[in-house]
């Protein structure tokens, strides 16, 4: 099963550029804009989960391959630093992968190298995500 398409719809409303794609790393660059703001005008938090979403799954998306597809079952990410602007990184690594679920970690870090959110993502392999939903 081939991947799908990763350059529209919510991808592109968050503005994402995935830089790096392979089944062991993924790597996401995006810059944060005043529309990706919570009330207190820094990035809202919903955005960092997303992308630590976005980035464990294309990652084990790429390893499962054409066995099928794969979705998310727990996203757990923790908000280190507020940030106002500027340019955030997300890295994707594996921690487990296994016949049924995978475990993936992303640290998203700003233009300075610092930690400003870190997040896991449990994902459940499914051999026929056409019957999901």
């Amino acid at each position: 099963m081939e991947m799908p398409e990763m350059t529209g719809g919510f991808v592109a409303l968050l503005g994402l550029e995935l830089t790096e794609t392979t089944p062991d790393r993924v790597v996401i660059r995006w810059r944060v804009r005043p529309e990706l703001h919570q009330p207190y005008g820094i990035l809202h938090g919903g955005v960092h989960a997303s992308v630590v979403e976005t980035a464990a799954s294309v990652g084990a998306a790429l390893w499962f391959g054409d066995r099928g597809g794969v979705v998310g079952v727990n996203n757990q990410t923790d908000f280190l630093r507020a940030v106002r602007d500027g340019e955030l990184t997300a890295v994707a690594t594996p921690v487990h992968r296994g016949r049924t679920q995978q475990l993936w970690q992303v640290e998203i870090t700003d233009e300075r190298d610092r930690l400003v959110a870190r997040g896991q993502v449990r994902l459940q392999n499914v051999p026929n995500p056409d019957q999901l939903g």
